[in-house]
């Protein structure tokens, strides 16, 4: 983690909006040529459209540190005996590719690389203001991604940089395949998560709303969050290795299809990856050949084939029959839940 001052150096400039209002009005076009940025193709997906004068594409993710860091502090001077949540939601990794100026040229990885740099000096920020309010041992950082790496962010780093961002497995963004569901997750207490632990558990961001609200005891109705798991004991350290806190886990790929990973297992229920084509355009370099062309399905063993590149859908009939007919149930109109009723939160304090 890279350190730097507990405060960010963002440039000032007005924000588009502030606890619901709107301080400066929308009244000036953006136009995709005029950001600054020296690598041309990195401001791919660059959209037109009304912007408020002065607005700093560039320096928004410094905006947006400053303004979660002002309300830490006014919430530790105002209310100290109280907790708090913070979430803090970077543009970095997203496209287009917009560094800061003063990381610009940071790293050997080109802009992208440059990009990553800031997000993990923004991270390296935050963490040393809880460490300076003394709050960093009894104070939960959760560290996620919501998807895979970008297209053609994962091909120019490929070529560029010798670097994979879908980390080797399949697929990209949008993809039901692994590399566009499988993302980092880190989280750090000190004083409650065992130092240097790891988990093969399944884990979802959906599971975030259950574990917080057991964090601070608190009963959810069976109608809220209805696909969120509690993972308190996974954190504390106090769930069996073993034995799995979800049973399944559902995904969705960008043209609707579904994904249900059960243990090692792992359904697509359709052909091909859900969202990205492979058969043209720089994705086509891409594109594996598939061993059960005539399957109506995918079936994968994650533990021996992390890389989805062996459809047992064939192979194994009775299996992929077992997790069709469970798709069916949990996706069915009437189902609309996937997490158990009758939640009660870890008495664990």
């Amino acid at each position: 983690m890279q350190k730097a001052p507990p405060w960010s150096t963002a440039p000032t400039q007005e924000v588009s909006t502030n606890n619901g209002n709107v301080p400066v009005g929308a009244t000036k076009r953006h136009r995709s040529d005029s950001l600054p940025n020296l690598a041309g193709k990195w401001l791919w997906d660059n959209d037109e459209g009304w912007m408020a004068e002065g607005y700093r594409f560039a320096d928004a993710d410094l905006l947006f540190f400053d303004k979660t860091a002002e309300f830490i502090r006014a919430h530790r001077m105002q209310t100290p005996e109280k907790p708090f949540l913070a979430i803090l939601s970077t543009q970095i990794a997203h496209a287009p590719v917009l560094p800061a100026e003063e990381f610009r040229g940071s790293t050997r990885a080109g802009p992208r690389g440059d990009f990553v740099r800031e997000l993990d000096t923004l991270t390296g920020r935050l963490l040393d203001l809880l460490e300076e309010l003394s709050i960093d041992e009894n104070t939960l950082v959760i560290f996620n991604a919501d998807n895979g790496a970008e297209t053609l962010h994962t091909h120019w780093m490929r070529t560029d940089h010798r670097h994979d961002p879908a980390g080797g497995f399949r697929g990209m963004k949008r993809d039901g395949w692994e590399g566009g569901h499988h993302v980092p997750m880190i989280m750090r207490w000190p004083s409650k998560i065992p130092a240097g632990q790891t988990s093969d558990q399944m884990i979802n961001t959906t599971d975030l709303f259950a574990t917080l609200a057991s964090i601070i005891d608190f009963e959810l109705p069976d109608e809220v969050a209805v696909d969120s798991y509690d993972m308190l004991p996974v954190l504390l350290g106090r769930q069996p290795s073993d034995r799995s806190v979800r049973p399944w886990m559902l995904t969705q790929s960008f043209r609707g299809e579904f994904q249900l990973r059960v243990g090692k297992w792992k359904l697509l229920a359709h052909k091909g990856s859900g969202g990205n084509d492979y058969s043209r355009g720089e994705l086509r370099r891409y594109e594996l050949p598939e061993d059960a062309m005539e399957a109506a399905g995918q079936l994968y063993n994650l533990e021996l084939d992390p890389g989805e590149t062996r459809n047992l859908y064939n192979t194994e009939p009775v299996r992929a029959e077992e997790m069709v007919e469970a798709l069916k149930r949990m996706t069915a109109p009437e189902s609309g839940r996937s997490a158990p009723e009758g939640r009660k939160p870890l008495r664990w304090q």
